[in-house]
């Protein structure tokens, strides 16, 4: 197994995400940061975080497969989310659990972070999902 995900007793549980990530391998693959576009640049869920949060994943997984990589193989996970405030996380939630199994995303998630930003590159960009994962 390249990467090994936990969270040690003494660290704050039940989290959406492990705390802990371990990788052993010696190819790095880093996927830029994923939005709601189709390939042909065309819009998924405009206005809709949990819309957004699922077609990004989408996309990432597609990028960690180019690589020859999935989500199993993946060291940490970094979310920016406009406007972001706390009565968010449901619908943000819902959008990783809506596709979590279809990409072959364990839940709890591996380390993630999610950062607030007042903007992303487009005014209807909700959220971008960049990662790195680690292969043998």
């Amino acid at each position: 197994m390249t990467v090994q995900h936990f969270t040690p007793e003494g660290m704050l549980q039940p989290a959406p995400y492990h705390h802990v990530a371990v990788g052993t391998g010696t190819r790095h693959v880093h996927v830029s940061g994923q939005v709601a576009r189709r390939a042909d640049g065309s819009r998924v869920a405009p206005g809709d975080l949990a819309g957004q949060v699922a077609q990004a994943l989408r996309n990432t997984a597609i990028g960690l497969a180019g690589a020859g990589a999935s989500f199993t193989d993946v060291l940490r996970l970094t979310f920016y989310v406009t406007r972001w405030s706390p009565e968010k996380i449901g619908d943000f939630m819902t959008g990783v659990e809506a596709v979590a199994d279809e990409i072959g995303l364990r839940l709890p998630m591996p380390p993630a972070s999610l950062i607030g930003v007042e903007y992303l590159f487009e005014p209807d960009v909700l959220v971008e999902v960049e990662t790195t994962a680690l292969l043998d």
